[in-house]
This record gives C-alpha cells, structure tokens and sequence, in this order.
C-alpha cells in the first residue's frame, strides 16, 4: 500500500468526521451509469464515525478509495470489510428496460433516492455523489466527485461496483458471444464490435446511442 493511498483513504474518512458531528453518516452511489447493457445498481452505507479509529475499521482506513481507482481484486478484497463494519447498508438496482422506459437520470436519481430511504433510517447526515435529489423529503448533501472525498460514499461505490459487476459476470453464460465477463456491459472497443456483429441481446439499453459500430473484420 502507498504512502500517497494511505493518505488518501485517511482524507475520506476525516471528510465524514467534519460533518457527522462524530455520529452516524451515510453515503450513496451508483455503477453502470455509463454502461450499454445491464442494469444500474446503487448502494447506500452508514459508518459510525466514533469507530474510525478502531481496529475493525484499519482495512478501510488503509485501502478505501474511489471505486474507479481501485482495481477488481480490490474492490473485491474490501467488499466484506465494508459490510463488516456498515452500521446499516442496502443495495437497490434497476435493470435495462427501466432505464429505457424512464430515462437514464431519473431512475439514477431515484436508486440514489431508494438506497438512502432503505437504510430505516437513515442518519440525519446523507451524502450523494455528485447529485441532488429533486422533490426528496430526505435531507441529504450532493457532494461533487464525493466517492473521492468521502468514506461513505466511497465505500457505497464499492459496493455498488462488485455488486454490478458479478451480476454482469453471471450472465455472461447466457450471452458468452457479447463477452459481459470482461467488459461488464461497458462500451469498450470489444463490446461494441459484438454488436455490430450479434447485433443487441435483451440486456442492451434501446435508448443509448450505440455510436458508429465498427465493420465487420476483412480476412488476412
């Protein structure tokens, strides 16, 4: 482990401790946002900020970042950590033909929303990356790139990523020519070329703008 990710993961959760008073603080987050196919999944986390500095929490202290800055292993790695020493936690998603039918943002935002309201109840402290949400009795902060500023949310991110991602992965037996296991739905270079050459499965999001797909490979 880094020195410089040491010092980071310690940011996030001083982050947390500014503003829950030293109580209960949420976090929440989503993945596969950006993805063509598959469904979004958001998480929602509540630490007990008094606990930062006991042992059960040093794993998260040493290794916690922003899920898009760790790789698979990691996630995985601090996947159990996370539940471990959430307080609270839960895990909404919403597949791709609610994303088609209701628009990629406002079902974000209601996943977001959703996450924060299972946690029953949740703390008076709530963190959401990077969004508002509209209309919502909740009280709650938007915090900008906040799942690289806050430990809540990060570890939200994680969960949310790990969760997607095996659910991308077990589905890959049923759809093996679109290679899911790899790219999890993401719109890569491979995965856009099984398109344009299997054309789109029922996991694909009819409302993405595909792009231009490439051709079809010429022979040697």
């Amino acid at each position: 482990m880094s020195l410089s990710r040491t010092r980071s993961a310690a940011s996030l959760f001083s982050f947390d401790l500014e503003r829950g008073d030293g109580g209960e603080v949420a976090g929440a987050d989503e993945a596969g946002r950006g993805c063509l196919a598959g469904p979004i999944v958001a998480a929602a986390v509540v630490f007990d900020c008094s606990l930062y500095g006991s042992r059960s929490f040093e794993p998260l202290v040493d290794r916690l970042d922003d899920s898009k800055r760790l790789s698979a292993g990691a996630r995985e790695g601090l996947y159990p950590f996370i539940i471990r020493n959430a307080v609270r936690l839960s895990i909404v998603s919403a597949g791709n033909m609610t994303i088609d039918e209701d628009g990629l943002h406002r079902t974000n935002l209601r996943l977001l929303e959703a996450s924060l309201l299972q946690l029953d109840p949740c703390p008076e402290h709530a963190l959401v990356d990077g969004y508002a949400l509209p209309g919502s009795l909740l009280e709650h902060q938007p915090v900008k790139k906040g799942d690289a500023r806050s430990a809540c949310i990060a570890a939200a991110s994680v969960l949310a990523k790990v969760t997607r991602d095996r659910i991308m992965r077990s589905l890959h037996h049923q759809f093996p020519q679109y290679g899911f296991e790899r790219h999890v739905g993401y719109a890569t270079k491979a995965h856009r070329a099984a398109i344009a050459r299997h054309g789109l499965c029922r996991l694909h999001r009819r409302s993405f703008s595909m792009g231009p797909l490439p051709g079809p490979e010429k022979a040697g």
